[in-house]
């Protein structure tokens, strides 16, 4: 495969459609997926003239998709319901706990510190 066999098949996976899912109609209610996309590439190539002559080629793209809410239609009114992550709330948690013994065991060690020079 060579590079520009890669990036037409990149330009088809990054499409709008990866954003933004097949509508869900129930009733009078229409729910429009949404998603978030991101996506990085590579490249390569190689050619050594002298004593060792060598040819080389490379490529690469990852493409990584996490969900991100939806759009609930009703009544010709229109409500972003985002996706929550849970495991981000936990892990934002555990990091202000974290931080938080860490300061009060500072402020602890500098007190311990102090009343020992009275």
């Amino acid at each position: 495969m060579n590079v520009m066999e890669l990036i037409d098949q990149v330009q088809d996976t990054a499409t709008i459609k990866r954003v933004f899912g097949e509508p869900v109609v129930h009733g009078d209610v229409v729910v429009i997926p949404v998603a978030r996309v991101a996506g990085g590439g590579g490249g390569g190539s190689g050619k050594q003239e002298g004593d060792k002559p060598s040819e080389g080629t490379g490529a690469g793209f990852g493409l990584g998709v996490v969900p991100a809410g939806v759009f609930v239609i009703k009544d010709s009114q229109v409500r972003w319901q985002p996706v929550i992550d849970v495991n981000r709330v936990i892990l934002g948690g555990q990091i202000v706990a974290v931080a938080a013994l860490l300061a009060v065991r500072a402020i602890a060690r500098l007190r311990a510190k102090t009343a020992g020079k009275r």
